[in-house]
């Protein structure tokens, strides 16, 4: 028995807050063991959840505030969790074939999950495919993750890689174009008509593209600047080229 309580606590998670549960509850991704909740406290949204986990007979359990701090080792847990799966990865062969229709996005050293979290949030609500990220130098989809990305990453497909620029290199024999994200890039975004099949590249937090990886991209892309300020943070310079490829994308379906 105490093997198997060791080898359950391996691959479980704790998640919380209520639209990461939400969502968990809507995408079923994961496998969820039990919902906590916070006991003598009267919350809509929470007994909406509650009342989706009893209608999918998953185990509730009222707990005090300060467990559920203790369980969700966060403040901001919002009165609820639950002990779910890990998140689900994707094989990335799956999100090629997304890349062949719509575009994709290839993550380089995204270390932040503020920023990982904000960057799924957008690639969800303008329509990527996926997205894919290396196994080293990368935020991990984690529970914090999905709490940022307002439960975002429950829908969205994601796939580690042991190495991007050979990711790219096999983008580029599946017949789907790379343009990396760089603040002197070969085009402006305001000049620049993406191709359908498409991965757009976006870098680090400090140092953007890694020299490698810029140089497997087909072309780079530049956000005209005004101001003092010479870049970005890495989520909103995704946020505006993947919302002007989702317009792009629009205006042909006129």
């Amino acid at each position: 028995m105490r093997n198997y309580k060791q080898k359950e606590k391996s691959i479980t998670e704790i998640l919380y807050g209520i639209h990461p549960i939400t969502e968990a509850l809507i995408a079923k991704r994961r496998k969820i063991f039990t919902i906590y909740a916070a006991a003598n406290k009267d919350n809509i949204r929470i007994e909406k959840i509650l009342n989706i986990a009893r209608a999918l007979n998953i185990p509730i359990k009222k707990i005090s505030a300060e467990k559920l701090k203790s369980l969700a080792k966060t403040g901001n847990h919002q009165l609820i969790a639950a002990k779910t799966t890990p998140f689900p990865f994707s094989e990335a062969e799956e999100i090629y074939e997304y890349g062949k229709e719509n575009f994709i996005v290839l993550l380089d050293s995204i270390l932040d999950t503020h920023n990982l979290g904000a960057i799924i949030r957008t690639a969800l609500c303008a329509g990527a495919g996926g997205i894919i990220i290396p196994k080293n130098r990368s935020a991990m989809p984690s529970p914090a993750v999905s709490k940022i990305s307002a439960g975002a990453l429950e829908h969205i497909k994601i796939a580690k890689v042991v190495n991007l620029t050979d990711t790219i290199k096999r983008l580029k024999k599946n017949n789907i174009w790379a343009a990396g994200l760089d603040a002197k890039g070969d085009y402006s975004l305001f000049e620049t008509r993406f191709p359908k099949a498409l991965a757009i590249v976006i870098g680090g937090e400090e140092k953007g593209l890694r020299s490698l990886v810029k140089k497997e991209c087909d072309f780079t892309v530049s956000i005209p600047l005004c101001g003092q300020i010479d870049s970005l943070n890495a989520s909103v310079s995704g946020a505006v080229v993947m919302y002007e490829i989702y317009r792009q994308k629009a205006k042909k379906n006129d």
